[in-house]
């Protein structure tokens, strides 16, 4: 959560408003960012040092809301990186890697925070893991290494939903339509997906206004209003996964 545009501020606002209490993380100098513009909240929340890709981090933070909180009923995955040679230059610059920490981050770091957080999130009987997508069931421009590793993220959450079922613990992804998001920003070519998006979304889609709606879907999918539910990939993109040409 580095501005007010991101995915995860948005969650974390209406999370707030419907009652929750919000922890967020970040590290490096991307913390110092999250604690400003956290200060937008509602209510003022605690920002813990935290890489996914930092064992001892994911321990630090497990045992951090072990002792402020007792357990998790929640926990939304908005992480993502890739260096830049795995985006707009085609598969075959990369090296493995950047390939590597490409696929670390963006994916593997949804089952490395799911296992460090396991135990509190097992202890309320009803806890909910939601995950940041973008559709992997085709290839998009300048998308390159970030979209393999959004298959792997979609494939990993199916296994991970299967798994930590037995534990009281739902396992989705919120699959949302373009956005200008910081994120966005490093995409090459970004503005043919508004282009696109724009013209075959039956819902119609403004790259600069629906953060509203994903962050609904993300605060309906952390929330007990869905129990039966895991292992899915809820699209919020206008409606334009479903159409043709």
């Amino acid at each position: 959560m580095l501005t007010e545009d991101s995915l995860a501020f948005g969650v974390a606002r209406l999370a707030q408003e419907e009652g929750a209490e919000v922890v967020l993380s970040g590290f490096g100098r991307g913390r110092s960012l999250t604690e400003r513009v956290s200060r937008k909240l509602p209510v003022p929340v605690e920002v813990i040092e935290l890489d996914v890709a930092e064992p001892a981090h994911l321990s630090a933070a497990a045992a951090f809301l072990e002792e402020r909180f007792g357990r998790l009923d929640g926990l939304l995955h908005a992480v993502g990186y890739a260096p830049p040679a795995c985006l707009g230059q085609g598969m075959l610059t990369a090296s493995w890697p950047e390939v590597a920490q490409t696929l670390e981050v963006s994916a593997y770091s949804l089952k490395a925070l799911a296992e460090a957080l396991l135990p509190l999130l097992s202890r309320g009987g009803d806890a909910s893991i939601v995950g940041l997508d973008f559709d992997a069931t085709v290839a998009w421009p300048g998308y390159d290494w970030m979209g393999v590793a959004k298959a792997a993220l979609e494939s990993l959450s199916r296994y991970l939903a299967r798994d930590l079922a037995p534990h009281g613990v739902r396992v989705n992804l919120v699959a949302a339509g373009p956005l200008r998001t910081m994120a966005a920003k490093s995409i090459p070519g970004f503005e043919r997906f508004e282009e696109v998006w724009a013209a075959r979304a039956p819902l119609g889609w403004d790259v600069h206004r629906e953060h509203e709606p994903v962050a609904r879907a993300c605060v309906l999918l952390l929330s007990d209003w869905l129990p039966k539910t895991t292992g899915e990939v809820l699209h919020v993109d206008g409606g334009f996964h479903a159409v043709g040409a």
